[in-house]
């Protein structure tokens, strides 16, 4: 498994984007791969993050050649670009 970490800063109140992420939901819901995704809110001002837990290396790079990830900074109104973190899960905790 591979977990990807995005985080972000945004110009839109904590409302505005768990309105549009909500909205936004079912087409992630749809992705092929994507086994989780977990909305996190940082600790900072308009500091938030996505968490993703991919199936595999070629899920993650299909989903970030696709038009919904490219529509993600304009879709939360990003204010600087994003630090995004890859790395592979050795094992789970729990089953």
């Amino acid at each position: 498994m591979i977990l990807q970490i995005v985080k972000l800063k945004t110009a839109l109140s904590e409302d505005d984007l768990l309105t549009i992420a909500q909205e936004r939901a079912p087409r992630f819901r749809a992705i092929s791969g994507l086994i989780q995704k977990y909305y996190v809110r940082r600790q900072g001002e308009g500091e938030f993050a996505g968490v993703y837990l991919w199936d595999s290396m070629e899920s993650l790079t299909a989903f970030r050649e696709s038009d919904l990830a490219k529509s993600i900074p304009a879709a939360y109104r990003v204010v600087e670009p994003p630090v995004i973190e890859v790395g592979e899960v050795l094992f789970p905790l729990r089953d």
